[in-house]
C-alpha cells in the first residue's frame, strides 16, 4: 500500500481516500492545509495510484476496510480523522461502524451509502474494457477525464492529477488503476451500518452534485448520532477539486469542534508529498457483518 504524507509526526491522525478510479494526488490541494497541526496522509486504496492490485480480484467493501485497520496498525495509529470521497466515502462510513474505537472524526465527502444496481452494473461492465494504451505522456494527459464529468475545477490541477495518475507500460502510457476494481467492486449498503458510528461527523455535498442528491445527504445526516451537514456552493460531486480552498475552510471549520484532539510535541517534521509503503495487498478481511 503506497501513501502521500505532510505534516508532523505525533500531531493528530488526519486520513484521506480518495475516490473509485482516483489515486492519492486527489487531496494534494487540500492537504497541505493541515500540515501545521496534522500528521497527514493520503492512501492509494488497494488498485488504485501506486498500489498493488490484489490477485485475485478482491474488491469489496470488507477488503477496503481490512486494509484501512492493517494501515493504522503499521503507523502504530491509535484513531485517526478519517476523511474519505466518493468511494473513500463509503469506504470509511462502513469502517468508522465496523471500528468506531478506531475513527476520532469521520467527513464523508459526496459519498452515497449504497451504489444503485444500475450504477453497480455499469461500473462491473467498465471493468471489462482494457486500460487504453497511449502512444505518449502528453496523449494520456490530455484524454484525462473525470467521472462524473461535471467540474469547475482548474484546468491545471486536473493535468497534475492526470500526470500524476500514469505510468509507462509497455510501449506506452496507462493510467494507474487495476479494471477489476470496477468488474469485481462489491460494495454493501452501508445505510443500515450508519446507527454504529460514535465519532462525530461532517456530511459534505457539492450544491450541484448529481451523485448525492440533498434527500440523501440529510438521511445520512439523521442516522449518524452526531453528525451536521455542509454544502458547498457551485461544486459538482468532484468538490475535493472544484473547490479545494472552500472544502478546507469547511474541514478545519469542522475539526476546530473536536474537543479532546491535543497536538503532541513536534518531534519530525514530513516533507510535503513524502511517500510510503506498508504492507503488500490482499490482506484477509476479519468476518464483518
Amino acid at each position: 500500500m503506497h501513501y502521500l504524507e505532510w505534516g508532523v509526526v505525533d500531531r493528530p491522525p488526519l486520513l484521506f481516500l480518495h475516490g473509485g478510479s482516483a489515486h492519492a494526488h486527489w487531496f494534494d490541494g487540500v492537504a497541505p492545509a493541515f500540515a501545521d497541526r496534522y500528521h497527514v496522509v493520503s492512501l492509494d486504496q488497494r488498485g488504485h495510484g501506486e498500489s498493488e492490485w490484489a490477485q485475485p480480484a478482491a474488491y469489496a467493501t470488507e477488503d477496503f476496510a481490512s486494509d484501512l485497520l492493517g494501515f493504522l496498525d503499521a503507523l502504530g495509529w491509535r484513531h485517526a480523522i478519517v476523511v474519505g470521497h466518493s468511494m473513500g466515502g463509503h469506504n470509511a462510513m462502513a469502517f468508522a461502524a465496523w471500528h468506531p474505537e478506531r475513527v476520532r472524526a469521520l467527513v464523508v465527502v459526496d459519498s452515497r451509502p449504497s451504489i444503485p444496481e444500475e450504477r453497480l452494473a455499469q461500473m462491473h461492465k467498465r471493468g471489462y474494457r482494457a486500460l487504453r494504451l497511449h502512444p505518449t505522456r502528453e496523449d494520456a494527459v490530455a484524454a484525462f477525464r473525470l467521472l462524473p464529468r461535471e467540474t469547475i475545477a482548474d484546468p491545471r490541477l486536473l493535468a497534475h492529477l492526470a500526470t500524476m495518475g500514469i505510468v509507462e507500460r509497455d510501449g506506452g502510457w496507462v493510467y494507474r488503476f487495476d479494471p477489476q476494481a470496477n468488474r469485481s467492486r462489491q460494495p454493501i449498503d452501508t445505510e443500515r451500518l450508519l446507527d454504529r458510528v460514535t465519532a462525530p461527523a461532517l456530511i459534505v455535498r457539492g450544491e450541484v452534485s448529481p451523485v448525492l442528491t440533498r434527500e440523501l445527504a440529510d438521511r445520512v445526516v439523521t442516522k449518524i448520532r452526531d453528525a451536521r451537514f455542509v454544502e458547498i456552493p457551485g461544486t459538482y460531486h468532484h468538490l475535493v477539486l472544484d473547490a479545494p480552498a472552500a472544502f478546507a475552510r469547511a474541514l478545519a471549520d469542522f475539526l476546530s469542534t473536536l474537543n479532546s484532539i491535543t497536538a503532541a510535541q513536534t518531534t519530525r517534521v514530513v516533507a510535503p508529498r513524502a511517500t510510503g509503503e506498508v504492507w503488500r495487498v490482499p490482506r484477509r478481511p476479519p468476518p464483518y457483518k
